[in-house]
């Protein structure tokens, strides 16, 4: 099996996982606890891509609305889509990032960190654009750390024996607020 092949096969890890982010995320309000780091806040925004389907037949479906109008996105999981991105909001301490996060490479897109010391020089000395290079490098460097963090904790309840819980759980989740609810019949 080449590498190209891999990757398609093990895509759902990622498109998974961001499905249970914005499950854990929901369920407290915006925050997941991570280990080591403390609450980390994860708040889904505005634009989200699903995908259904493959080769010819795969279609891709954009849902946008505020964070609490994302119901279509639900409803495109209950109708069996899977999430492939998102824009996120990812905040602890007194920093946050907006990003958009593809699932099936864990690809970061359109990244904005946070404002910092550094940001606020606009000198030219090459000393201070020197730490304005380190310090977002820095910032850029904790955000794929917190996203890695959140993964690595996906991966630990996905390989456990609770996961057949949390499964239930989320599919729990994802029914209570979708527009589209299967017929008892059809389930």
């Amino acid at each position: 099996m080449d590498l190209i092949d891999l990757i398609e096969e093990k895509r759902f890890l990622g498109q998974e996982f961001l499905t249970w982010l914005w499950f854990k995320s929901d369920e407290r309000g915006g925050t997941v606890y991570l280990p080591g780091t403390g609450d980390v806040q994860v708040v889904f925004e505005k634009h989200m891509l699903l995908e259904y389907g493959e080769g010819e037949s795969h279609e891709k479906v954009i849902c946008q609305g505020l964070q609490a109008e994302l119901r279509e996105a639900r409803t495109g999981l209950v109708m069996g889509k899977k999430l492939e991105q998102a824009r996120i909001l990812l905040a602890w301490g007194d920093h946050e990032w907006r990003l958009t996060l593809k699932g099936s490479l864990l690809e970061f897109r359109s990244v904005k960190p946070p404002k910092s010391m550094s940001s606020k020089d606009e000198s030219s000395d090459p000393g201070a654009i020197e730490a304005r290079l380190l310090d977002r490098i820095g910032m850029m460097e904790r955000a794929v750390g917190a996203v890695d963090g959140l993964f690595h904790l996906f991966l630990k309840v996905r390989v456990s024996r609770d996961w057949p819980q949390e499964l239930t759980a989320l599919r729990a989740w994802v029914n209570k607020e979708a527009l589209f609810r299967p017929s008892p019949l059809v389930a």
